[in-house]
């Protein structure tokens, strides 16, 4: 039987829920893991670590100036926002 959308918590429309990962695969031994609203960060040396760290707040920062969660933007947008914080999409290689 259908579930009536009588008002209930999940009715209307669902927010996409999105989270940025990142890895660090250097290493100095120490284990680092670092969390935010919408971030989870890993490994890393500390200075690895440092910069994940330092890009998914200027990521968020940027967000926030737009408005916007980072469930609600494009891919080409997360792009630019990526690449005004010193991110590149690297190509793949070819063999």
């Amino acid at each position: 039987m259908p579930k009536s959308s009588g008002g209930g918590k999940n009715s209307g429309k669902r927010k996409s829920k999105a989270l940025l990962v990142g890895v660090g695969l250097d290493s100095d031994g120490h284990k680092r893991v670092t969390t935010g609203s919408n971030f989870a960060l890993v490994g890393g040396s500390e200075s690895t670590h440092e910069s994940m760290v330092e890009k998914a707040i200027k990521i968020n920062e940027h967000l926030k100036r737009r408005g916007k969660e980072l469930g609600e933007v494009s891919r080409e947008e997360f792009d630019d926002i990526a690449h005004q914080v010193g991110l590149r999409r690297d190509a793949p290689e070819t063999n």
